[in-house]
This record gives structure tokens, sequence and C-alpha cells, in this order.
């Protein structure tokens, strides 16, 4: 997958656990597992912004993109 996920950087500079930016968040460590792993298809704008607001960080602290020439064919999903 070319967009990577860096929050376990992210979390790692800010000496935070998991559990504790679940906590803060209001979601399931559950849920921001499968979000760190990149088993998840999207994720909502709200849900980026509280984990920005918690990290005090941008998007781009905790997504990275790779080019892959496949994406300029498109898929379905677009």
């Amino acid at each position: 997958m070319p967009v990577v996920i860096t929050l376990n950087a992210m979390l790692a500079h800010r000496t935070m656990t998991s559990k504790h930016l679940a906590g803060q968040m209001g979601i399931s460590e559950t849920q921001l597992s499968l979000f760190k792993s990149g088993k998840v298809r999207g994720v909502r704008l709200g849900t980026l912004a509280k984990m920005c607001a918690v990290l005090d960080c941008l998007p781009g602290d905790l997504l990275t993109y790779r080019f892959d020439p496949g994406d300029l064919q498109g898929d379905a999903d677009d």
C-alpha cells in the first residue's frame, strides 16, 4: 500500500502508549490498532483531527505516501 501509517513513530516521539491515545480519543484500542497496522480502508477526517489534537501534530506526521505507478491506473473505489 502506498500510504504508510507512521503513528508508531509519533507515539514513540511523544512517549505515549496506544492505550493512552485511544483513551484520550474515546476510541477502542482495537480500532486504533487496526489504523496503526493499515488494516482499515479509510479513516474519518474527524477521527484524524482528534488524533492530531491529542498528539499535537499534523496529518502528514501520521501518514506518508510512496509513489506507486499502479496508483495512476485508478480503481473501482475512487
